[in-house]
């Protein structure tokens, strides 16, 4: 332990004697990390997801635009590199030129570690020189992993071998299994603290809220891909709540109850799931089950049976006084 202590802050002693050094880096975030870029050759989709033991590393590294492109921006940070590499992407340079471009108009640039993927999956990566090791990045079809001050050389290529083995998962659990292997060949020498997933559409899109598609974050955890695993299966759960919240508008209740029964099934303790499943049901007058339901909810949580009260005003429930107070009317067991 102690030599291990030893090691880390001589490590940190020759970095900062190297910022002081090179002052073109000396304000930028000191953000070593593995990451990757990819592209889903059937969605288009395109994706960043990276891991740090690094605090919120997720806005400094991960940058996207649907339609256009990724781009992760580590090492010693240079943040300007991905709204500027976005932007050459939607000028029509490609990554290669894009990188050539941001890299030579940079004097940090042997610190610098940078990739960049299109809207076709054609991608570029550059290590400078500088980067601590273990540095290096591999470029593949539809995708490039790259990674800095790594435990040792097995890093990145196990994360480019979990990328190319994994093409069944969908895009975001596929990058999520590259993290998951990133980590398992032996990952940051520092340890673990932050994470980030987004993921981007094939096309523009007008509005900017509309723009990720999956926009997850871990700043700050002790196993942080673990957790950006399980907000990626909760978010994935709640995509379907929003199918059935769709469907209701469109006043098709069937599909409703599949959408929200979907979601049910993938996150079962979340009462509020449970809840507009019961609506569904009571919407399409099977309030038996409903009641059922709304019985076990209110046992957990006595406010859902407040908010059940409250939904004949906002047009989201349609049923009669009567069968109201009977769907709210405290079970007899109690």
């Amino acid at each position: 332990m102690k030599q291990f202590l030893l090691f880390t802050v001589l490590l940190f002693i020759s970095i900062l004697n190297s910022k002081a050094q090179n002052p073109e880096i000396s304000g930028d975030a000191f953000a070593h990390t593995y990451s990757i870029v990819a592209r889903d050759a059937k969605t288009g989709e395109m994706a960043v997801g990276v891991q740090s033991h690094w605090f919120s590393v997720g806005p400094l590294v991960a940058w996207g635009k649907s339609g256009v492109g990724v781009v992760a921006t580590q090492s010693f940070v240079n943040p300007a590199f991905g709204p500027e590499g976005l932007k050459l992407l939607h000028e029509g340079y490609t990554p290669e030129e894009a990188i050539e471009t941001l890299i030579n108009n940079d004097e940090g640039r042997a610190f610098r570690q940078l990739a960049i993927l299109g809207k076709s999956g054609k991608n570029a990566a550059y290590t400078g020189e500088n980067c601590v090791a273990e540095a290096l990045h591999i470029t593949g079809d539809n995708f490039s992993v790259q990674a800095n001050m790594m435990l040792n050389d097995q890093v990145v290529p196990e994360m480019a071998k979990a990328f190319t083995e994994n093409v069944n998962l969908p895009l975001a659990e596929r990058v999520v299994a590259v993290l998951k292997a990133a980590q398992k060949a032996g990952g940051d020498i520092r340890g673990k603290q932050s994470a980030a997933l987004i993921v981007v559409g094939p096309d523009k899109v007008e509005e900017v809220w509309k723009d990720k598609k999956i926009d997850l974050r871990v700043d700050d955890h002790e196993n942080p891909i673990e957790e950006l695993d399980r907000l990626l299966k909760t978010a994935r759960a709640y995509e379907f709540m929003n199918r059935g919240d769709l469907a209701m508008e469109e006043g098709n209740v069937e599909k409703a109850l599949e959408q929200y029964g979907t979601a049910e099934s993938m996150f079962p303790e979340n009462l509020e799931m449970r809840f507009w499943k019961a609506v569904a049901l009571a919407n399409s007058d099977r309030l038996q089950e409903a009641k059922q339901i709304f019985d076990r909810i209110f046992d957990e949580d006595e406010n859902w049976r407040t908010m059940l009260k409250r939904l004949p005003k906002a047009g989201l429930i349609d049923v009669s006084e009567e069968e109201l107070e009977m769907l709210t009317r405290q079970s007899s067991k109690n």
